[in-house]
């Protein structure tokens, strides 16, 4: 499969190490400095494209994309106000895409989890939820998009959680996040859900980024060659063969 990497820094450098062994070949490397590489016949002739880059620049990259007819994969966050304009290419047939707001196969087990435990907890009133995350110093967005899709996910399982907040004091109804930046931290996820007599905790830390880049190719694999919006439930789904737990906390 021929990949083109938009956004060379540690990320797409990892991402391209795991896509050589696993027999792929990388087109071009675009980044800020030869972006002129848009335009070019390699990358017209890729397969798909794997993204991540900033929230200033990737939905300007995927529209570059796009107009080349080459289905995008991205982990990009922070620019997601821009999506409903994506799902409309895509339902039009103008766009392949795949995004989501993390690539782990680990991270994804883990939402999952946190969708089950947020239907659980929905029972038992006198627990509240909240949640740290803590990345690199480098991670611009803050809460991580990470973060919020968990958010989302509490909020789909518990009518009484009705939003999040990074304010302090947060109220009753109200998902406190707190955001960390420390070093060169790959990501920490931690949420909590606390009562008057105890706590119960689930976390998930990343110990490199290389979970992150062979989720991404894994996804470009299996995004080449299909059509529309795509989802990584849908191809967590397809990888477990759709498990019956799956299905209950989708």
């Amino acid at each position: 499969m021929k990949i083109a990497l938009i956004g060379y820094g540690k990320m797409g450098k990892a991402i391209e190490k795991i896509a050589i062994a696993r027999g792929h070949e990388i087109t071009v490397r675009i980044d800020k400095d030869n972006q002129d590489d848009f335009e070019s016949p390699e990358f017209s002739a890729s397969d798909v494209a794997i993204e991540f880059t900033t929230p200033a620049t990737a939905y300007a990259n995927y529209l570059r994309a796009f107009s080349h007819g080459v289905p995008v994969v991205s982990g990009s966050t922070g620019w997601v106000s821009e999506m409903p304009r994506v799902k409309e290419m895509c339902d039009k047939g103008e766009a392949t895409f795949f995004w989501t707001s993390n690539f782990s196969l680990g991270v994804n087990i883990f939402f999952a989890l946190n969708r089950y435990l947020a239907s659980l907890m929905e029972g038992f009133p006198q627990y509240r939820p909240s949640m740290t995350e803590i990345h690199h110093i480098h991670k611009l967005d803050h809460p991580s998009g990470t973060a919020i899709t968990l958010a989302e996910g509490i909020m789909a399982k518990d009518e009484a959680v009705k939003g999040w907040t990074e304010a302090e004091n947060a109220p009753a109804d109200m998902l406190h996040v707190t955001a960390l930046r420390e070093g060169e931290v790959p990501g920490t996820h931690i949420i909590s859900w606390e009562s008057d007599v105890d706590s119960v905790t689930i976390e998930h830390k990343a110990k490199s980024r290389e979970g992150f880049a062979l989720g991404a190719v894994v996804a470009a694999e299996w995004t080449a060659g299909k059509k529309g919006f795509l989802t990584m439930d849908e191809l967590m789904h397809t990888l477990v063969q759709k498990s019956s737990l799956l299905d209950i906390i989708k």
